[in-house]
């Protein structure tokens, strides 16, 4: 987009207050990942949960002079307010006005899987073919498809842009602002699904889109999708795809055993070689096809095509590096788009110091002097200390960077040079095109080089977060549990992702623990659940807020408040014992308390209970009571303080099953990280935790012969044994050997066979198809899940997380 404030206001309808003759290139929605201010405007999103004109302040801090807003906020000087009715309607009416004024062909992509898979495949085809936009990310909402249509420019030929929905209704409000020439219609499957009425009501809601398409591709191999295309839009031009041969465009030939994919398009044959050749992945190649034909690319152009398809990796990943260093690899693909991703996901962290490591931006038609410069512009604003340029085509621009540059024409010359292995105390963010091959700078700079790793998902972790909080009030705050190394995830990882999106509590067991957020610059309150009294100075000196429990730690603690000569009032909680009988004031004792805290200059920011049985639902009842107990309890101590503080008693599964006892704000362990007692809520969530390993070694071993210490296991025929590195050390229990427990390999469950070694275990996988040696093997993820993994363990989720070891590299991704 390219459009002076006066003429937004002119589209849009909206208020002018300041300069009417500044341009516009760019909206930013977050204040926290803007990555420049240059011809920027922050709009402030108001929606149901959250105002965003609360972050202002944090768009003006950053620079940004021009403000699309509901209300003007006189107190910022010199700031130009763009003044609207509704910011998700200005959002949209802008969109669509930008959209229906560009001479641009369009891809709408929508469905419940692989929208953002095909939207990737078909730029990778289509990028030098036409001039093509894409939207960045997965941006396909009410708020996130006007800004991904924002970004057509004059160049542009081809938009690619996909389109979701959660509800029913959204989508007529989509294809008022997007009506492509061209629809393409996935899989449908159970995303969302459970806020529709029937799989037939989703599929409604989804054609919509096509309402005004010249073309409608579709996946024919669902019989009600195939009949609801065919009735309501029988004059268009319909094209399905699929695996059943009844379809326009399928595959003819047997895939597991042919060498090459023989698809049928229509009369025509198209043959080309598959790696992967699960049904997902073989449905979006003829999807794929489909779309290349009707842009009229050759058969021959498109077997080219697919064969230089590059894997589509959508995360970046976060990993403890040497030196203090934290890396950021997002050695997967580079263009403007992925570029500036990176960037946002490096503003989340709050380390002083960054470097850089950026190559050659590959498969862009573009003139490479104007390329760089705005890539250069981009990386000049987030002023990094070190930047490393690999190739040689961008080293040709150093001199358009302002930080301390060293150019290099290959990575493995960067590696020779060691430059990069003396920084630290840095986050060190690594972004290249595949070519160049940057991963190895990973395996260089990482602390930890064992191949079993936890892989925390922290964008699952926020979706998880949010679900939870679609069933609260919007007022009701949110206390997120980090105890235990946030149950063996990484405490700082997790609660630095936690307090950039704004969560208002952090809850640890122990002092030690939140004194050492507060050490790694974590701000956010932090609540101490069991404050030891020798912990006492450290809860003070570090800003820490303590759980009060009985009348002997508000003593000790009050001492300790005077000793230090704090002198205004110190936040405490207060626990009451509701029924689980183990820490907490009864309710004979509230009258003393209340009288004990009179005097004090202690002030209490929240009384709270915990439930014992919210997750197990015989326990109803006695539930209830404890709800009923702490309701009254609490009442009664409010009344005697004079002031109403925090009050929460509702754990993960007790915000599922007992929601309308959410009080104030309520507490989530492991319903963030995807795990409820409530199977309806559990479809709802995602997997945020993946255990895996690699086969070292496979051997055939004899029939009769024994497999691992004291011989536990004997085959009974000719048997195919993998080696995983793997074992007790690692947090395997020992008791899961012997064929009690399994692990997933290429999608298929493999025993585990023999007795469990302290760095290694032995897995039986003769029905596993393809298998072979550095293959990956999931002790859990979804296949088993993490439930089913502690039920081989014979305990519950939180000990299966909390037991993995310290040695067990933990990687954070973003999807």
């Amino acid at each position: 987009m390219n459009y002076t404030v006066q003429q937004i206001a002119e589209i849009t309808k909206a208020t002018i207050i300041g300069n009417k003759d500044l341009i516009i290139k760019n909206i930013a929605f977050d204040s926290r990942i803007i990555y420049s201010t240059k011809n920027t405007a922050f709009i402030a999103i108001n929606t149901q949960k959250n105002s965003g004109e609360k972050f202002i302040e944090s768009a003006v801090d950053r620079g940004i002079t021009t403000i699309i807003s509901e209300h003007q906020y006189p107190q910022f000087e010199n700031i130009t307010w763009i003044i609207v009715e509704n910011s998700v309607k200005f959002l949209q009416k802008l969109a669509k006005y930008h959209f229906e004024n560009s001479n641009i062909q369009s891809i709408g992509i929508t469905g419940s899987n692989g929208k953002t898979i095909l939207k990737e495949w078909l730029y990778q085809c289509l990028w030098n073919e036409f001039p093509t936009v894409k939207s960045p990310k997965s941006f396909n909402s009410q708020i996130g498809l006007p800004l991904s249509l924002l970004q057509i420019n004059s160049t542009n030929q081809l938009g690619i842009f996909e389109v979701g929905i959660s509800v029913p209704n959204e989508m007529n409000i989509l294809e008022n602002i997007f009506h492509p020439q061209i629809g393409l219609l996935t899989h449908i499957g159970s995303a969302h699904a459970a806020n529709f009425q029937s799989e037939e009501h989703l599929i409604d809601e989804k054609i919509i889109l096509f309402k005004n398409s010249d073309v409608i591709i579709y996946n024919g191999d669902n019989i009600l999708v195939d009949s609801k295309v065919k009735e309501i839009y029988s004059s268009k031009k319909l094209i399905s795809y699929g695996l059943k041969n009844a379809n326009h465009v399928f595959i003819e030939n047997n895939i597991s055993k042919d060498e090459n994919i023989i698809v049928k398009y229509f009369d025509e044959e198209i043959k080309f070689p598959a790696h992967q050749r699960d049904e997902a992945t073989l449905t979006n190649a003829l999807a794929l096809i489909t779309v290349l034909k009707e842009l009229n690319i050759s058969n021959e152009k498109i077997v080219d095509k697919i064969n230089a398809l590059k894997a589509v990796e959508m995360r970046l990943e976060a990993i403890e590096g040497i030196k203090s260093n934290i890396v950021i690899n997002d050695s997967f693909n580079l263009d403007l788009d992925s570029l500036k991703t990176a960037m946002q996901f490096l503003n989340e962290y709050k380390k002083s110091k960054k470097s850089l490591v950026l190559t050659d931006i590959i498969g862009v038609n573009s003139n490479s002097k104007e390329l760089y410069e705005e890539v250069s512009e981009l990386v000049n604003e987030q002023n990094f200390d070190h930047l490393f340029l690999i190739g040689e085509e961008i080293t040709q621009f150093k001199d358009l960077f302002k930080a301390k540059t060293f150019t290099f024409v290959s990575t493995q010359e960067l590696i020779d040079n060691k430059s990069l292995t003396e920084i630290e105390n840095q986050i060190i963010l690594l972004k290249g095109a595949r070519k160049f091959e940057i991963e190895k700078l990973k395996d260089l700079l990482e602390l930890r080089k064992h191949d079993t790793v936890l892989e925390v998902n922290l964008n699952a972790i926020l979706h998880n977060i949010n679900y939870h909080k679609s069933l609260l009030k919007p007022t009701t705050k949110m206390m997120a549990m980090v105890k235990a190394n946030a149950y063996g995830l990484g405490s700082y990882e997790i609660s630095e992702f936690l307090q950039h999106h704004h969560i208002d509590y952090l809850g640890v067991a122990y002092a030690d623990e939140g004194v050492e957020l507060r050490k790694k610059g974590i701000t956010t309150p932090i609540v101490v659940m069991n404050p030891e009294q020798h912990s006492y100075d450290a809860i003070i000196q570090y800003n820490l807020e303590p759980e009060i429990y009985s009348f002997r730690v508000l003593e000790l603690f009050y001492e300790s408040v005077q000793k230090s000569g704090y002198d205004k009032e110190y936040a405490i909680h207060i626990k009451l014992e509701t029924g689980m009988h183990r820490l907490g004031f009864k309710e004979y004792e509230l009258n003393q308390l209340s009288q004990s805290l009179e005097y004090k200059n202690l002030k209490v920011q929240s009384i709270f209970s915990h439930l014992s049985s919210s997750d197990v639902p015989d326990e109803r009842e006695f539930t209830l009571k404890q709800l009923e107990t702490f309701g009254k309890n609490s009442d009664h101590l409010i009344k005697n303080l004079g002031y109403q503080p925090l009050r929460h008693i509702l754990n993960s599964s007790g915000i599922t099953n007992y929601t309308d006892h959410q009080h104030d704000m309520v507490r989530i362990g492991i319903g963030m990280l995807g795990e409820s007692s409530n199977a309806e809520i559990q479809k709802q969530l995602k997997s945020s935790v993946s255990f895996k390993t690699v086969i070292s070694q496979i051997s055939i071993v004899e029939n009769g012969e024994s497999v691992g210490y004291s011989r536990k296991y004997k085959t009974d025929h000719l048997t195919k044994i993998a080696t995983v590195p793997v074992g007790y050390a690692d947090g395997i229990p020992r008791l899961i050997g012997n064929q009690i427990g399994n692990v997933g390999i290429n999608k298929c469950f493999a025993p585990i066979v023999g007795n469990i070694c302290m760095d290694m275990m032995m897995i039986k996988v003769d029905d596993i198809p393809n298998v072979k040696e550095g293959d990956t093997v999931t002790i859990f993820n979804a296949k088993p899940s993490l439930k089913e993994f502690a039920g081989y363990c014979k305990t519950i989720t939180y000990e299966v997380l909390t037991s993995i070891s310290p040695r067990v590299k933990r990687i954070y991704i973003k999807d």
